[in-house]
């Protein structure tokens, strides 16, 4: 895609599948690789980005051209258009020519996690990241931390990078024990898993984020996860609790009984406010 105007340049490649690996029972690590993964090397870890997954059967990409004086996307034909999806790329190794992307492995229900499942080695999958650096977090004496495991990728990011004099709480919903990764950070963050085989029909995290007695110091809460979590708690901080609308960073990833396609506009009018 070429850069517009007054808005940031989107770097746009086909990788290949280099290896896969089960992180945990319910998480997959596929490795990316190709002559072009360099290009990615400036882009943000966890920062949001978009994959095209192709039909089945097909392994070639053809993404959608804009027409700038229209504004609008050029699709390719049905038989070839990919599925679009919004993850975040969990890390990259300029050094092994690499990048890290993990998905949450929900069975055939959807098209990353069936990609996810069944992709193999030289399988390709197209990934569109937004060229300019994105700050995830502003500094603060004392974090929240938030999410499902799809919010994994970004929270890991963020405990990595916070400095070893902040504190905080980190609270992450999962299907089991099992699910539990080791999340590496210099800060003082207590990590609470929670266990949910039905993350549909639950209600734990917004329970959980209001059990805590929050520090009368600087703060700042990221949470992200299904829809009506996110909307939940982000309405018990914003308005029971007083937070500043600076102090909260709020994402739907998802909506329960909902593709993505089909919830987009609602979860993307909700973000917006935040």
């Amino acid at each position: 895609m070429s850069k517009q105007t007054n808005r940031p340049g989107i770097i746009q490649e086909v990788l290949e599948v280099k290896e896969k690996t089960f992180v945990t029972p319910h998480y997959i690590r596929v490795t990316l690789t190709g002559e072009n993964v360099i290009k990615f090397a400036g882009a943000t870890v966890g920062a949001h980005n978009k994959i095209f997954i192709p039909p089945a059967g097909l392994n070639e990409i053809h993404f959608p051209k804009i027409d700038f004086e229209k504004r609008q996307l050029i699709h390719a034909p049905e038989n070839v258009r990919p599925s679009v999806r919004t993850y975040t790329h969990r890390g990259f190794d300029a050094a092994k020519n690499e990048m890290y992307i993990d998905f949450v492995a929900h069975g055939e229900n959807g098209p990353a996690s069936a990609w996810a499942l069944h992709c193999k080695k030289s399988d390709v999958l197209g990934v569109a990241v937004k060229e300019d650096k994105e700050e995830l977090y502003p500094r603060a004496d004392w974090y929240l931390l938030v999410g499902d495991a799809t919010a994994i990728p970004v929270l890991a990011t963020i405990l990595a990078s916070l400095p070893a004099h902040t504190k905080g709480k980190c609270i992450i919903e999962v299907h089991g024990k099992e699910d539990e990764q080791a999340l590496e950070t210099k800060a003082n963050i207590d990590i609470y898993w929670l266990y949910n085989p039905n993350p549909e029909t639950s209600g734990i995290l917004a329970q959980e984020v209001r059990k805590i007695a929050f520090p009368d110091t600087s703060r700042f809460a990221y949470v992200a996860a299904e829809f009506s979590m996110v909307k939940e708690i982000r309405s018990y901080l914003r308005k029971e609790m007083n937070w500043k609308q600076e102090e909260v960073s709020a994402y739907s990833y998802w909506k329960a009984g909902i593709s993505e396609d089909h919830s987009a506009v609602e979860r993307h009018n909700e973000n917006e406010e935040v």
